[in-house]
This record gives C-alpha cells, sequence and structure tokens, in this order.
C-alpha cells in the first residue's frame, strides 16, 4: 500500500509485536497497541505493512490473514490448513508527516455480518463489509471488519456462566468483548519476554507468550474474580493471578516474577548406631521455590525401591540386620533441578556385643621435665583415652529423625596413679574403661576479624546476614562472634559494609560441629571508585588487575540497558563501580567469595575453577538509586584460558547468596575479531542481566579431583596423640601455564577444612598424566596462629615431613621458605600428581582419588600424609585429670578437673613480671585450697618462658595461667585454688600489685607467703581485671578464652588484645633474679638436649636449640606476633 502515497508526505513507523500465535492465533490490534505505545502510531493510519518475525512478508507466507489500516492486523489459526498454526507476525503503520487536519471521504453502510463458519464448540471470524462512497476523496479507515464468533454450543454441557457464555470446550466461561493486557517483568524488574501466559487448571492451557517487551494479550477471560492466569518463565518461581472482578472491557495486570529458588539440603539425615533388630529412620528437609516432586533414598550408593521401602523425605528401617549398615542418603528432584544430602551412617551392632570398645585406646601425655620414666625411656606416660564415635545407650522404640538423647563413647572408669619424680610423686587419672554415656551438650561458634585484604583495615561495624536475617554485626576492630544456629550444615554469612568501601562478601565458614570455636579471617576486596557513564551511550567495562598484563575481560553495555527497580526505563547519567578479583594476583584468593560450589542436574556438589570473579554496582548518580542492566555482554580474551579443554565448558555463573552456592546465568560463545592488520583475536562472548544479584563468576566445572591427608601437631614431634583439631587447612589449587610448566601463573580454586581426630582430607585439583599439570598451596591456621609446615631445605627429610620416598620428589614438596629464608613457613606448595593405580608406594596416600574419599579420612596414623606444626613458646601444661580441648567426650566428673564445667570454659591469667638479662621459665603449681574434697592435691602445673621486652633488654614478662577459682564439677561449693608462682632459678620477689594485696587481705583465707622466692595466694573468685594484674575470660570454647586471656594479658588492659607482651602493663608480680645463668633445664631444653631421652624420631634432626633469645625475631615469634601474607610474596619477618 505505500506505492499509492508520496514518500515526502508520509512514513512508516516502527514495527510493533505485541502478541504470539500461541492460544487463537496472532492478533496485533490497533488499539492494543496503542496501549502500549500511545504516542508512536498516529489516530489515522493511511496503509499497514506486516511480516513474520523471519522477516517474510505476510502476503507470501500462504497463511490466510486479515488486515486493515484502522483495526490492525490478526491471523486466526482455525483458519489456517489443518496442523498449521499461524506465523509470529510483526507490523508497521504509515501515518502521515503532515500535522493539518485530513479531508476523508464518506463511506457507506456496513453490511450484515456473514454467518459464522465454526462448527460445535470451535471458533471462528465472520466479516462485514462496506465502500467508499466518495470518488474525489479517500475514505479513512477499513472496508473490511472481523470478530470472532462460536459455533453453537455442544450437546451435554452443564456448566453455568455468571459472566459471559462458556466456551467450546465447557470447562471455562468467556467473555469475548473484554481484553486482558499485561505486563511480564523478571527478577530485578527487567522484561520478561517469552513468558508463558496459561489458564490455572487441572491441566494448564496455553493462552499466549510475552512479547520482547514482557507484554501480553488475552482475549476473551471473564473478570468475574474466579479466573486465574499462571504466569511461568524458565528460573523464576510460577506466579497465579486472579483477574479482579470487573465491569470494564480492558483488564490490565503487572506481574513481578522472582527468581526461583533451587533446591537446597535445611537438614541433612544423621549418623545413628542401633542394634540388630531395632529401628532407625532417617530424614532429609529440602526446601527451594516449588516443593520437592519425588524423593529417593540410596543406602551405599544403591538406590531403595520406593515400593519396598514407602519412603518421601523421610526412611524408616525396621527390624535392622546386619548388612544394613553402612551410609545412606536422599536425593529431592523437581522442575528446577535436583539435590543430594550428605550421606549419614548406619551402625548395627549385635544384641550381645557391647556397642563401645571398653577398652582404651593408648593415649601419650607428655610428664615434667624432672619426671622421665626408665620403663619406657621417655618423658611420656600411656593414660589411656576413649574411641570417638556414637553408641546405642538407652533408646526407646520411637521413630524420630533425631534421637531425643544422643550417646556416645565416653570414659566409664579412671584410676589414680602416682608417677615417680625426681623428689616427689606426680598424681594422674588413667582411664581403666570405655562405656557408652549421653554425649556432652556442645556450641558450635565462629568468631575472627573482617578486614580489607590489601592494608588490613577492618570493616568498622559492618552487618552480617544468614538466609537474609540479619544476626550480628562487626566491632571497631571488625571481630565478630557467632554462635551457629542448632541444626546448621553450611553456615553461610554475607558481610555488608555500611561505609560502602568494601564490595559485599558472603563466606561460607567452616565450623565444627561436635562444639567449640573456630576463628576465620574474612578478608575484603575494596569497591572500585566508580566512573560515570550514560545511559543512551555504548560502554564498555574492562575487567583486570595485573599491572603489564591485558585485561582478562570485559563487560559491555548497550545503549538504554539501565533500568530502575520498578521496571521503568533509566535515562542519565550512572555511577559504575566494577570489583573484579584476577586469578593472576595469587593474593586475592582468600578475597574470593562463597566456596566455588554448584550443584549439577543430578544434584551433586560440585567444584569450579574459576577465571576471575566481578562485582557490579551501578547507581543513579542523582539519587543513588541502584540500578538493574539488561542485556549485558561479557567479552572473555580466550588467551587468558591457558587449558584449552576449558574453553568450551566455560559458563557465567551468579552467586546465591543464601545457600553460598553459585548459579548458572548462561553460556560462552566463540568469535573472532580482527586487530589491527595482521592480528585477530578470539574471544567468548557470553550474555547476562544484572538484576538482584550482583555477584558473577566466569567459571568451568573441573572433574579431575583429588583429595590430600594433613595433620596438624602440638608440636614439632608429630606425634599421634599430640594431634591438633579444630585447624583450618587452606589448599590453592594454581593453574598451570601453557605446556605445564612449574611456574604456575594464577590460582583457580580454594578449598578449607578443619581437621578431626585424625587431621583432614583437602579436595584439590590433580592430573594422572602429567605430575606437575596442577599445583597447590597449603596452610593452616588455629584461632589467627599460623601454624609451620616441615622444612624443605637443605634437603628433603621424608621422615619428618611423613611422605616417603619417591612419591615425595614426584610431589615437588617445597616449604616457601625453600629458596629464600626470609619467606615465613607457614606454607609449602605440591604438585598435585594423582596416584598411579599400578605403583605400590602411591597406593596409602598423601594423595587420594577423589573416589576414596572414605580411605583418606580413615586412613590410619602410619599412612603417608602431610604435616604442619603449632609456633608455640616454650610452655607446657599438665592436668592431673587428663582432657582433651578438641573432645567434649573426654572430660569426666572428677573433682580434681581443670575445667569443671564443660561448654563453661574460664581461663585465668597472671601477669609476672621478670627482672633479668635471661628469658626464664616460670611455672604455677596449682592444688585444691579450702575444698574438703581436693584440699592439697594437685589440679595441675602449668610452665611458660617468659618474653623479653623489646625496649629494654633486661626486662621480660609472663602471662602465666592458673587454676581459676569457684563451683567444682558437683556445684555444691566453691573452692579457692591454692595457687604457687615459681620463678625457674635464682629470684626474689620484688612487689606485689597494691590492689592485688588489698583483695586477698580482705578476702580471708590468706595463703603463707613466707617463701620471697616464689609468690602463693588463694586465686580470688571474682574476675578482676588489668588493674590487679590478673586476666579472666569465660567462653564456650576453652581455645578462644584463653586466646582472649592472653591477649588482654600481653596488652595489660581489660578489653584490648595485643600480640606483642607489653612488660610494664597491668602487672600484678615482679621478680628480679640473679644475672648468673640458670642451670635447671626447662622441659624444652630437656627435649632439645637429650634427644636419647625422648621417643625415638621425637625430633628434628639438625635443628639444635629451636628458638635464639634475644634477638628480634626470637621476641616476634615468642609474642605470638602472626601473619597473613600470601605465602608467594618474600617477607623481611622471619618465620
Amino acid at each position: 500500500p505505500a506505492a499509492f502515497y508520496n514518500e515526502d508526505d508520509y512514513e512508516w513507523t516502527t514495527w510493533f509485536n505485541i502478541d504470539h500465535p500461541g492460544g487463537r492465533g496472532d492478533y496485533e490490534q490497533l488499539d492494543a497497541i496503542r496501549f502500549y505505545y500511545r504516542t508512536r502510531v498516529c489516530s489515522s493510519p493511511q496503509a499497514l505493512d506486516a511480516r513474520t518475525t523471519d522477516w517474510i512478508p505476510a502476503r507470501r507466507t500462504g497463511e490466510r490473514v486479515h488486515a486493515d489500516p484502522a483495526v490492525g492486523f490478526w491471523c486466526v489459526n482455525a483458519e489456517q490448513p489443518p496442523g498449521k498454526n499461524c506465523s509470529n507476525y510483526a507490523v508497521r503503520f504509515l501515518c502521515s508527516r503532515d500535522k493539518q487536519p485530513e479531508i476523508h471521504g464518506v463511506w457507506g453502510q456496513w453490511s450484515e455480518w456473514s454467518t459464522c463458519p465454526a462448527q460445535c464448540g470451535q471458533v471462528a471470524v465472520h466479516v462485514r463489509t462496506r465502500t467508499c462512497k466518495t470518488q474525489s476523496r479517500p475514505c479513512n479507515g477499513p472496508t473490511v471488519e472481523g470478530r470472532q464468533c462460536k459455533g453453537p454450543t455442544c450437546p451435554g454441557c452443564d456448566l453455568k456462566c455468571a459472566m459471559g457464555k462458556v466456551n467450546a470446550e465447557c470447562n471455562a466461561c468467556t467473555c469475548q468483548e473484554h481484553t486482558i493486557l499485561g505486563s511480564v517483568r523478571s527478577a530485578g524488574g527487567l522484561p520478561a519476554p517469552g513468558a508463558t501466559i496459561l489458564l490455572s487448571e487441572k491441566s494448564p492451557k496455553l493462552l499466549t507468550l510475552t512479547d520482547h517487551n514482557g507484554h501480553f494479550r488475552v482475549p476473551g477471560i471473564c473478570p468475574d474474580g474466579n479466573t486465574t492466569l499462571l504466569i511461568k518463565m524458565q528460573n523464576h518461581t510460577p506466579q497465579r493471578v486472579i483477574v479482579p472482578l470487573s465491569s470494564e472491557h480492558t483488564t490490565v495486570l503487572n506481574v513481578n516474577l522472582d527468581r526461583a529458588k533451587k533446591l537446597y539440603v535445611q537438614k541433612n539425615p544423621e549418623s545413628k548406631a542401633r542394634r540388630k533388630g531395632q529401628t532407625a529412620a532417617f530424614c532429609c528437609k529440602i526446601a527451594g521455590s516449588t516443593e520437592p516432586e519425588a524423593y529417593q533414598w540410596f543406602h551405599n550408593g544403591s538406590l531403595l525401591q520406593k515400593s519396598r521401602y514407602r519412603y518421601d523425605e523421610t526412611l524408616v528401617l525396621r527390624n535392622l540386620q546386619m548388612d544394613q549398615a553402612g551410609e545412606y542418603y536422599c536425593r529431592a528432584s523437581n522442575e528446577n533441578g535436583a539435590i543430594k544430602s550428605k550421606p549419614a551412617t548406619l551402625t548395627v551392632i549385635g544384641q550381645d556385643e557391647p556397642s563401645c570398645n571398653p577398652k582404651p585406646e593408648a593415649h601419650l601425655i607428655r610428664l615434667p621435665h624432672d619426671c622421665f620414666q626408665n620403663q619406657t625411656n621417655s618423658l611420656y606416660y600411656d593414660i589411656g583415652r576413649c574411641p570417638i564415635g556414637t553408641c546405642t545407650g538407652q533408646l526407646d522404640n520411637g521413630i524420630r529423625c533425631k534421637d531425643s538423647i544422643s550417646f556416645c563413647c565416653g570414659v566409664s572408669k579412671m584410676e589414680e596413679r602416682q608417677i615417680t619424680c625426681q623428689g616427689y610423686q606426680l598424681p594422674t587419672m588413667v582411664v581403666t574403661q570405655c562405656g557408652c554415656k549421653k554425649c556432652v551438650d556442645t556450641k558450635a561458634i565462629v568468631h575472627g576479624r573482617a578486614i580489607a585484604a590489601d592494608t588490613g583495615e577492618p570493616m568498622r561495624f559492618g552487618h552480617i546476614y544468614m538466609d537474609g536475617v540479619r544476626v550480628s554485626r562487626t566491632g571497631y576492630r571488625g571481630t565478630f562472634s557467632i554462635q551457629v544456629p542448632t541444626g546448621t550444615e553450611r553456615l553461610v554469612l554475607t558481610f555488608i559494609d555500611n561505609m560502602q568501601k568494601f564490595v559485599n562478601t558472603t563466606k561460607v565458614l567452616l565450623f565444627n560441629s561436635k562444639g567449640g570455636a573456630v576463628y576465620h579471617e574474612i578478608k575484603l576486596l575494596r569497591k572500585k571508585p566508580p566512573v560515570t557513564i550514560h545511559s543512551t551511550e555504548t560502554n564498555k567495562l574492562e575487567l583486570g588487575e595485573v599491572e603489564g598484563e591485558e585485561p582478562m575481560a570485559e563487560i559491555e553495555i548497550p545503549p538504554n540497558a539501565f533500568y530502575k527497580e520498578n521496571g521503568e526505563v533509566f535515562v542519565g547519567d550512572v555511577q559504575a563501580s566494577v570489583t573484579f578479583l584476577d586469578p593472576r594476583d595469587v593474593s586475592t584468593a582468600a578475597a574470593a567469595q562463597s566456596d566455588l560450589n554448584f550443584v549439577d542436574a543430578e544434584g551433586d556438589t560440585l567444584p569450579l575453577r574459576t577465571y576471575g570473579m566481578f562485582s557490579v554496582d551501578f547507581r543513579d548518580k542523582e539519587s543513588s538509586e541502584p540500578l538493574n542492566a539488561g542485556e549485558v555482554k561479557v567479552r572473555l580474551d580466550a588467551a587468558q584460558v591457558k587449558m584449552s579443554e576449558h574453553l568450551k565448558t566455560m559458563k557465567l555463573w551468579s552467586l546465591n547468596p543464601e545457600t553460598g552456592l553459585w548459579e548458572e546465568e548462561g553460556q560462552f560463545q566463540m568469535e573472532k575479531k580482527q586487530r589491527g592488520k595482521r592480528e585477530e583475536r578470539t574471544f567468548l562472548i557470553g550474555n547476562m542481566e544484572i538484576r538482584e544479584r550482583r555477584l558473577f563468576n566466569l567459571d568451568v566445572p573441573e572433574n579431575r579431583r583429588c583429595y590430600v591427608k594433613v595433620r596438624a601437631f602440638r608440636s614439632e614431634r608429630f606425634m599421634s596423640s599430640e594431634q591438633v583439631e579444630g585447624v583450618v587447612m587452606t589448599l590453592i589449587n594454581m593453574e598451570p601455564t601453557a605446556g605445564y610448566s612449574s611456574n604456575p601463573r594464577a590460582w583457580g580454586r580454594f578449598d578449607s577444612v578443619i581437621t578431626g581426630p585424625n587431621g583432614a582430607c583437602l579436595p584439590a585439583f590433580c592430573d594422572e598424566q602429567r605430575a606437575d599439570a596442577y599445583s597447590a598451596y597449603i596452610m593452616a591456621n588455629l584461632g589467627g596462629e599460623e601454624l609451620e609446615a616441615v622444612s624443605s631445605a637443605p634437603k628433603l627429610n621424608p621422615n619428618i615431613i611423613g611422605v616417603p620416598q619417591p612419591y615425595l620428589n614426584k610431589l615437588n614438596y617445597r616449604r616457601t621458605d625453600h629458596d629464600d629464608a626470609r619467606i615465613k613457613k607457614t606454607a609449602f606448595s605440591i604438585n598435585v600428581a594423582k596416584p598411579s593405580p599400578n605403583t605400590a608406594e602411591e597406593a596409602n596416600g598423601p594423595i587420594y582419588p577423589f573416589e576414596k574419599l572414605k580411605e583418606c579420612e580413615e586412613a590410619p596414623f602410619s599412612a603417608p600424609h602431610f604435616r604442619f606444626s603449632r609456633v608455640e613458646g616454650d610452655r607446657y601444661d599438665y592436668n592431673t585429670v587428663p582432657f582433651n580441648e578438641d573432645d567434649p567426650m573426654s572430660w569426666t566428673e572428677d573433682y580434681l578437673s581443670w575445667w569443671p564445667k564443660p561448654m563453661e570454659y574460664r581461663a585465668c591469667y597472671i601477669k609476672v613480671k621478670i627482672n633479668s638479662p635471661h628469658e626464664l621459665n616460670v611455672r604455677s603449681r596449682n592444688m585444691g585450697g579450702t575444698h574438703p574434697r581436693t584440699v592439697g592435691q594437685l589440679y595441675g602445673i602449668r610452665d611458660i618462658r617468659s618474653i623479653r621486652d623489646m625496649d629494654q633488654s633486661s626486662v621480660s614478662a609472663v602471662c602465666l595461667e592458673f587454676k581459676c577459682s569457684g563451683m567444682l564439677y558437683d556445684q555444691d561449693r566453691v573452692d579457692r585454688t591454692l595457687v604457687r608462682v615459681i620463678p625457674q632459678g635464682s629470684c626474689k620477689r620484688d612487689s606485689v600489685n597494691g590492689m592485688l594485696q588489698e583483695y586477698l587481705v580482705n578476702h580471708l583465707p590468706l595463703a603463707v607467703n613466707n617463701d620471697t622466692n616464689e609468690f602463693t595466694m588463694l586465686a580470688p573468685l571474682d574476675p578482676l581485671g588489668h588493674n590487679y594484674g590478673i586476666y579472666t575470660v569465660t567462653d564456650q570454647d576453652p581455645r578462644t578464652a584463653k586466646e582472649i586471656a592472653l591477649g588482654r594479658c600481653f596488652d595489660g588492659t581489660s578489653d584490648g588484645t595485643s600480640r606483642v607482651m607489653k612488660s610494664n602493663e597491668g602487672v600484678a608480680l615482679t621478680f628480679t633474679c640473679g644475672d648468673k645463668e640458670v642451670t635447671r633445664q626447662s622441659v624444652f631444653q630437656q627435649l632439645q638436649n637429650s634427644p636419647g631421652r625422648a621417643i625415638a624420631g621425637s625430633t628434628r634432626p639438625g635443628r639444635g636449640n629451636r628458638r635464639q633469645r634475644g634477638d628480634s625475631s626470637a621476641a616476634l615469634r615468642n609474642s605470638r606476633r602472626r601473619s597473613t601474607r600470601n605465602p608467594n610474596k618474600q617477607s623481611q619477618t622471619t618465620g
């Protein structure tokens, strides 16, 4: 029709496509187009042009269509040949450029409507026509008008309609004169093209799809208040909308969809112990946007028949038999995916078998230096311990997900033994029998600091969220402490900075499910300073932080792509801040978000290997209102992907801040681009939308996986009985350069695991073909203290490292100071070489194939493993009643227990100043003082070496632990502990803190203090504080209580903390000791200088005295100063 008009007088509008051919057909009607685009179509279009979305003119499609410039364009599915529906059409209109009123011709009368061609129960279109009576002037409007008509009602329909008429299927009422016009927005307020609009019934009926702007039009739906529409879109939660009661001809609906929450495990099944013939129940609680549609239970990896066990989220096993022992887990699934729970272990015990082995395991403790045992030719004594594990106990026959009372193996009987020492008898309690006891109630705690990754600046008064709810906040120094809620399986915390200095950071924090505190240092990335961009222009932002290197990627934002949160298009200046975590900088690994895991379609939690994370923040420059962005393009330089197989599997991911898991956002496509005349670059192109989630990842799934066995120890003797639990082991996987060079170029993944009674198994990427294909750095941290790795120079010692040759050479073990002694000793690197199944010496660790996790976790102590040891000062602890701070079940009800009440640990320290040119050993001897059951009996001994003042060479100080006064385990009456503070060698007491002395005088009885070489007191009941030189802290974890009290004692304040000893602050006692070097050896000197009296292989050869007293490095080490500096970077601090 455009051929009849002069192009100077008329112009075509843009193309419009407001409907899809679903339902009855494609209706591009003028009234609906004007509703959405009010000013873009003139009042009297002169012509209409229609084409399919594949750009085929309507006249060439062979389909029966209708067109009228005054009405619009429509195509009816019922009018097409059998088996064919209408195409998806777009239309445009020809409008006059002249703004003057047009003079039109005169129409004749409309003809009668043609007979409706629809059959029984069908819908069709009948038409009427008219002619223009004026020959000189054209008429404005259509010559043909059509409307829908229905065939006669089929017999047998009893449906009655309060509004409208019964449809052909006799399942709904239709109102021909009513139209629903709607708009659908996806998560973040962006348009939702392609969303399906269905009539919500038992079998939902498709009505139409939304167009590219998220709009839809549905005619014929009655506004009776009883009709429900179902709106569905991929990766979004389906939403039902009731069409409101109305008498209008048009109803407008606005629908905002939420991102679908994938299934995730809220509660895993719990391990249980039962006797043969009893009943056990396992439960898994799965949540998501929609409920799971199906549950499956597996036993030792085999699917259990649902018809036999009749399970859902609960599996009940009755009349248990021995062969039913093993691992059980559940799998839940729905249309959004699947998820698997963690396995629970079922232990089935025979009717007459003891549920706990009554015979204690061997457990050696170290004795004081003057208690050498000739029988064992060592300073060690076997006091026994009970194995850690669950047992049956006295259970009723109820079917429960969680047992009302939990039973654990614990101490049943103890005997007192007298150990002969030089000049005295040392009492100790020895475990003689184990039994099934009620488990000690425990509470898990995470604590630590949130600090800047670059400078260590604390995030002050930041908010901490869990499951979208604020649970805590950081303090002035960035410190935080959170009690883990009971039943928590995966602790996901989000740290939000109110000052907007740091990127919002989501972390998955490890905690000890057995109870106690675990320390975490949260490294935060600073937000990049924002740049101003304009919303109507194409904007490109580079992603890359390494100087001298090409950017890893860039994001491209097309014009008019910014939206407000209410869905309106934003026009104006945008403040854009994009912070990129560049894996080519190894120091950024600690600041990475979450734990780089995702859940695949089968429900397995699998690892990702990152090529960079970026956090985006778009805001209106004037109002600072957050903005979303659609149609954003991410362009990744393929040259930065050194492992070619990763190019095909690269994906875009976004972080779910509630689950801490990464979810797929989009795929990448390969594209080549000319750069200059000769250089051709290859890029991976991905598309994404920036909505309510603001953290994204460039990752590939990696299936070459192994486990690395690592253990932590209290000392360099590396004895099984001195293993430390609760140590956070961290492994950073390094990506090799092209050709698998041994010099890695970037990190790809990090993992952390907490050590248990048998060490830890760290997941890592590995390769079987090339030993150096993947390498890794491994480090250990306990309460902020970095543990020391075993030395690799001047030559490897397999016996000390814990891995035999020739496997050790293949792994290329190197401590971080291997090539430069100035670098700290707190990490080591290895090649993660997957063990060869044909090589016997590689079959038992320290590297295990991914499918052999259980073998790794249960490996005997004699199996190869890597080692860390605590960098302790010269200290020694002895308890008459043994207690392992890592195992709450090792606590026993005894009047002589150092900690009288489990889960309420009170640590007490006294600060002693020493005037002497030498660092001296100071002992506290703690005995019962006023309680009739303990008076004169030993609680324990503490020895510790004083720390030289960094500014005064003739002054040192010590924070000495003593047993706090208070109630004993029976909570019947208090005991004022009799504490003797005894400096080593020839010393004289100079002074006692005046306020402390006054307190002791006013709180009788008063201990006798005739010996000026020492100090004796009945310990105060009150937590006195730094003015008295006494430091007391109570916590649910003994290690945390001691750590806080020590920090205050070092600092000499009641609320501060320090890693450097301040010798003149907050002192309780002052001694002056002679200039002559003491001749009495401490236990540490005894062990170092008399290796023949230690257990064979318990000392490191070639080390001599481990510490040089009097130099700055020793002062730093003794003052417990720690660093979390990147192990790859050189440091001037000696370790």
